[in-house]
């Protein structure tokens, strides 16, 4: 499994100019385009979200889902005791992939790009965002802000980098082979939930916020009753995991669901972290950001064979955070129509997801303006 992740994004394809040149460049910071160019470089049915179509997809992950779970559990308390510790991390690694499907569908339900129905949207994004312990309408609108910030050091709502002054002395002291191996690790595994708790890397607010606290600052008067329901959701997903170990115990319900939906919680983590951590990426203070600058400082990843099982949210997120309500089976035709236009705004990172997650731990610290810059609302990431 681990060489088949390291080969993921090292399939060697040039197709286009932005793999042809070095990967670690920094971007431009200007466009010279408007978002009307960008939108009318792409195809009208590009544009067009069919329930019937986004269901399918469900349905299709469902099915997966089940078969995996059906083969694990009807045949790995048959193997030996050797044979089945080597079988519950490939089941685990197979349904938290496919689990992360849906919640990818999920989260499309969030930007209103499943069907043309808000309501369809909101019930479908709502169940499947529960079920994966994701608070639907709370993460829904913590994350349009971050779609509406991106990059911005004062507004935006995730991934949020230091200044080297606030630099934290554990920082310095994890800034090390075994550290970064710590901090990714830590990242990954209680990155998402610390999160929706703490809001832990998010925007520093007057008081503690977090997505469940109807009341929270991340959230407006209109929103906290939706707040309320998501709560909601996740309390009677809780409720039902309590039946279900009381059927059929801890450990059971722990291999079969609860580590596919930690796993769930470390893809996510995994593929933001890299869509928004690079060197070639710049952060803008509230001097120098708008929000087409934001939008364009992202990056797509490859990452292999799992970019389909992830329905393409893995190397279309550029175009994604320049117009989120095309539906992922629409995303890379959409995307390939824009490049273009983009030229040399528009990057992919094809460095191997394991490669690509230490080189980023080691040269992305912190961030400051370039001394000899005359733009200095504009940060650049640092290694210590």
């Amino acid at each position: 499994m681990y060489a088949g992740y390291q080969n993921m994004g090292a399939g060697g394809r040039m197709s286009d100019p932005s793999e042809g040149k070095n990967i670690l460049e920094r971007v431009p910071i200007d466009p010279p385009f408007t978002l009307s160019d960008l939108k009318k470089a792409i195809p009208a049915h590009c544009f067009e979200r069919s329930v019937i179509r986004s269901s399918y997809y469900v349905v299709h992950d469902l099915i997966v889902a089940y078969v995996f779970y059906f083969l694990a559990n009807t045949y790995i308390p048959l193997l030996p005791t050797p044979w089945a510790y080597l079988a519950w991390p490939v089941y685990w690694f197979c349904q938290a992939s496919i689990l992360t499907g849906l919640w990818v569908i999920g989260h499309e339900c969030g930007h209103h790009a499943y069907s043309d129905y808000q309501l369809i949207d909101d019930i479908v994004g709502f169940v499947l965002h529960s079920a994966l312990f994701t608070p639907y309408f709370s993460w829904k609108y913590s994350h349009r802000n971050h779609h509406a910030n991106t990059n911005s050091l004062d507004n935006d709502e995730v991934y949020i980098p230091k200044r080297k002054a606030k630099v934290a002395v554990y920082s310095k002291l994890l800034n090390n082979p075994p550290g970064r191996v710590f901090t990714l690790v830590f990242r990954l595994t209680l990155g998402f939930p610390l999160y929706l708790l703490t809001n832990i890397s998010g925007k520093k607010y007057g008081r503690f916020a977090n997505h469940f606290d109807p009341l929270s600052p991340i959230f407006t008067e209109r929103e906290r009753i939706q707040v309320v329901i998501s709560d909601i959701g996740i309390l009677a997903v809780l409720y039902a995991t309590k039946l279900l170990v009381e059927a059929k115990g801890a450990a059971w319900v722990t291999c079969m669901y609860l580590i596919p939906v930690l796993g769930v919680h470390m893809f996510s983590v995994l593929i933001t972290y890299l869509q928004h951590t690079h060197l070639s990426l710049p952060h803008y203070d509230s001097s120098e950001w708008n929000w087409i600058r934001g939008a364009l400082s992202t990056i797509d990843r490859d990452f292999g064979f799992l970019n389909r099982v992830f329905h393409d949210v893995t190397h279309t997120h550029v175009l994604h955070h320049l117009i989120s309500y095309i539906p992922h089976y629409h995303a890379k035709e959409a995307r390939d129509a824009l490049k273009p236009v983009l030229g040399e705004f528009y990057k992919i990172d094809r460095t191997p997801i394991f490669k690509a997650m230490w080189r980023e731990a080691k040269e992305c610290i912190y961030i400051e303006p370039d001394e000899d810059s005359e733009h200095k609302g504009t940060y650049w990431y640092h290694k210590m």
